[in-house]
């Protein structure tokens, strides 16, 4: 777990992912789209992706991916993210953690 939160306190936004799935693609698209460029982990790409599967299911990502945290905070998954997104929340907290400047 200390591996997972020095890798997310490093940017402002982060999600881990893998390359096979289609809602991991579906909230980095949305992200792309708001002229953010997140930093994205590909757990089934790099070196301990299982490891560092398996310490975000210990910190109640389930499923494991996406798992999107903002200003080093978990956020959630695709339906978190898509809640807030539709509430308009989603863009001040970008902002605010500094991923969105406009």
């Amino acid at each position: 777990m200390e591996m997972v939160s020095k890798m997310v306190s490093e940017k402002p936004l982060v999600i881990f992912s893998e390359t096979s799935c289609c809602i991991s693609y579906t909230i980095k698209s949305l992200f792309n789209d708001f002229g953010v460029n997140p930093t994205v982990y590909e757990l089934d790409k790099i070196p301990r992706g299982r490891d560092i599967e398996q310490a975000l299911l210990r910190l109640g990502c389930n499923p494991s991916v996406p798992a999107v945290f903002i200003g080093g905070e978990f956020v959630g998954a695709a339906n978190e993210i898509m809640s807030l997104h539709l509430k308009r929340s989603l863009k001040p907290m970008l902002k605010k953690a500094g991923a969105m400047w406009v």
